[in-house]
């Protein structure tokens, strides 16, 4: 058969450049938002600065909310099932000790699972660079369908603090010395003395000199080289990548307590400065004919004034349903907090998901509780012995309760935490317990009791 020529009906959904726009403006954090708003201002010229507007992000007092400043965390995120690795604000100039360690792992010859392994490792790391967490925590975070040992970790481990800086991924400060005195010259003055003395560290910062010199075997010239050895050693090799500087995050919803309900209203200092210059519009639009490139560019002002005006509607109604769902967590704290998911609240507002998705994505609400993203208020349903339902948000700060409470000399375990959660009518897996624990970066039970041991 030859090539034809044929008409064909069908019918196609199209995202026109208007609704790109609107849905790329509502997934902007609040400082991308204001620098996508300054481009425009300077490329537009029907738009022009609002004067009677807020004062601009990055002025002192926002609409009397102050900039937030956030600490930075050591794994990144957050907690459970809400990473917010991506702050809507300032980030780091240095290279972080994360991304130093992974450009070390891309120039290694080993498998792609071995680099996952590893990878896990590089994430639990604290600020210092230590690595507090336990196997069984890390292969927990794991789909059984993974098929990961615990003892598997242990050579992931060993690969990671191979890698500089040397100490890195220590788990005691005994260990993160003996590394650092590891990779000196065999010949190094007092290096063998050194590694001895890492063991009897109490002694060392009792300064017990002579129990020392029994205990090692060496005189009192090579203890004090030895000495001066390991105050030469850096204690926390973490500490030396990246910057401690406060990242600053810009609310763009602000809660309070009105009388006897709780509302929502829009941080007036996320509004843009920026309207429509009604003088040019005028004669643009009263000019017949008129160049194409300037009707262009007015047209573009009015689309991206309704963006605007769409963005912020949105994300008012999304605050809204959020609080009026989560009430009992402003009123009582985390473990009044419901589940909540965004299938639920995008129909309840009778928008699609994926736009509330968008909404949620690094937009912060200020609270009396303190600055939290949308995304923390959304969290999955666990069931209760009642029949009832429970958030997951709800189990972990009970949990972190009960550790908090707990005798530090017998610390309890991830079954002992699910059985008193069990009394309290939380039906909660052990793999759970330890999944959630490790997410919110607590010692396993075996750490808590050495820790209370050395304090005793």
């Amino acid at each position: 058969m030859g090539p034809a020529i044929a008409l064909r009906l069908r019918q196609h959904l199209t995202l026109t450049p208007q609704v790109q726009q609107a849905l790329r403006l509502l997934q902007m954090s609040a400082l991308e938002f204001a620098q996508e708003m300054e481009q425009a201002l300077a490329a537009n010229p029907f738009l022009e600065e609002n004067p009677e507007a807020p004062a601009p992000i990055g002025s002192d007092k926002l609409g009397g909310v102050e900039e937030v400043v956030l600490p930075q965390e050591p794994m990144g995120g957050g907690s459970a099932e809400r990473e917010q690795s991506d702050w809507g604000g300032v980030s780091d100039a240095g290279t972080s000790l994360s991304e130093h360690l992974r450009e070390q792992l891309r120039m290694s010859r080993i498998s792609d699972r071995d680099r996952a392994l590893a990878e896990m490792v590089i994430d639990s790391l604290d600020d210092d660079g230590y690595f507090k967490a336990t196997f069984e925590e890390l292969a927990a975070l794991l789909p059984q369908e993974h098929d990961v040992l615990p003892e598997e970790f242990a050579a992931a481990l060993k690969l990671v603090q191979s890698l500089d800086p040397a100490g890195i991924a220590a788990r005691t400060l005994d260990e993160c010395l003996r590394i650092q005195l590891e990779n000196l010259p065999a010949d190094t003055p007092g290096r063998e003395v050194a590694l001895a003395l890492t063991n009897h560290l109490s002694l060392l910062a009792n300064r017990e000199w002579a129990r020392l010199q029994h205990a090692v075997g060496c005189n009192e010239q090579m203890l004090h080289t030895a000495r001066a050895l390991i105050r030469s050693l850096d204690p926390r090799p973490g500490q030396q990548f990246g910057t401690n500087e406060a990242r600053y995050v810009i609310p763009d919803v602000i809660v309070r307590k009105n009388r006897d309900r709780w509302v929502a209203i829009i941080n007036p200092a996320s509004l843009p400065r920026l309207r429509l210059n009604r003088t040019y519009a005028d004669a643009v639009g009263g000019r017949n004919g008129s160049n194409q490139s300037l009707a262009r560019h007015l047209q573009e002002a009015r689309w991206l004034l309704r963006s605007i005006e769409q963005r912020f509607a949105t994300i008012q109604r999304v605050a809204d349903a959020i609080v009026a769902r989560q009430r009992g967590f402003f009123e009582y704290g985390e473990v009044a907090m419901k589940p909540l998911t965004l299938k639920l609240i995008a129909g309840e507002l009778g928008l699609h998901e994926s736009t509330v998705c968008r909404v949620t994505n690094s937009k912060y609400m200020a609270t009396p509780r303190g600055l939290f993203e949308f995304k923390h208020f959304f969290s999955r349903r666990l069931a209760t012995e009642n029949g009832g339902a429970a958030s997951a948000t709800a189990v972990r700060a009970v949990m972190k309760e009960l550790i908090a409470a707990e005798d530090p000399r017998a610390p309890l375990s991830d079954a002992e935490l699910a059985r008193l959660l069990a009394q309290q009518g939380l039906r909660v897996a052990r793999r759970t317990i330890t999944k959630y624990r490790a997410l919110m970066r607590m010692p396993s039970v075996d750490v808590r009791r050495a820790d209370s041991r050395k304090g005793l």
